[in-house]
């Protein structure tokens, strides 16, 4: 089986976790992160999802699951250790288009959920196919050793430099050589050791933006004065 690795944009979409136990406490984090609104359907739940849902940052509703259940939803994960109500969650979602992941069931998942990496709007996601999840656990161990918070700060300064770099300089070839010179020089060290005034010199000095007016939308020559 192959897969088509895609970032779903859940923001405020309607997401479905059946079961309540420490599975389905893992899945729930992931999707509010995601700023999912989700819901949970199960008797009972773990303290973290209780303290979730008494904060309402998580709907609650305190039964099994009924067929009716995921009207509505955009996404749904299924993680109760009840076969029956896995196979019904499954044969609902595949009767509506609705995306489906019943866990630990691969016939049954539409979608599988990868180990992720986080550095702010860094993201990675690491999967084995579901063949062996241990793997991607350890690949994300070992890369959250290697990417620190550098790389998010370093997401954050660039961001605003789209547009002024593509005003600047309509030629795409133009553009590519300009990223690869940033993404390869010492930009990353000197926000590792904490010269951030260094690193945003250097950032628009190597995409030639450092002369960029204060009258355009994002005040570049403001940006590279500021610490």
């Amino acid at each position: 089986m192959g897969y088509y690795p895609v970032f779903l944009d859940l923001t405020d979409q309607r997401c479905v976790v059946i079961g309540g136990g420490e599975v389905a406490e893992g899945k729930v984090e992931g999707l509010l992160k995601a700023g999912a609104r989700v819901t949970v359907i199960a008797p009972e739940v773990t303290p973290r999802l209780a303290e979730w849902i008494a904060r309402g940052e998580v709907d609650y509703v305190p039964r099994a699951y009924r067929p009716g259940d995921l009207r509505g939803a955009r996404l749904v994960i299924s993680a109760t250790d009840d076969p029956a109500v896995n196979r019904a969650v499954w044969a609902e979602a595949e009767a509506h288009g609705i995306l489906v992941n019943v866990v630990d069931d691969p016939p049954r998942c539409r979608f599988i959920a990868p180990a992720v990496v986080r550095q702010g709007d860094l993201i990675i996601a690491i999967s084995t196919s579901g063949k062996a999840p241990a793997l991607a656990v350890r690949l994300r161990q070992w890369l959250e050793r290697v990417l620190g918070p550098e790389y998010a700060r370093f997401l954050d300064l660039v961001g605003p430099l789209r547009e002024p770099l593509l005003r600047r300089y309509p030629d795409l070839e133009e553009r590519k050589q300009r990223w690869y010179r940033l993404v390869d020089s010492d930009v990353f060290d000197l926000l590792r050791q904490g010269d951030e005034r260094a690193a945003r010199q250097r950032i628009v000095t190597i995409l030639g933006l450092a002369d960029e007016p204060q009258s355009r939308p994002v005040e570049v020559s403001t940006w590279t004065r500021t610490g």
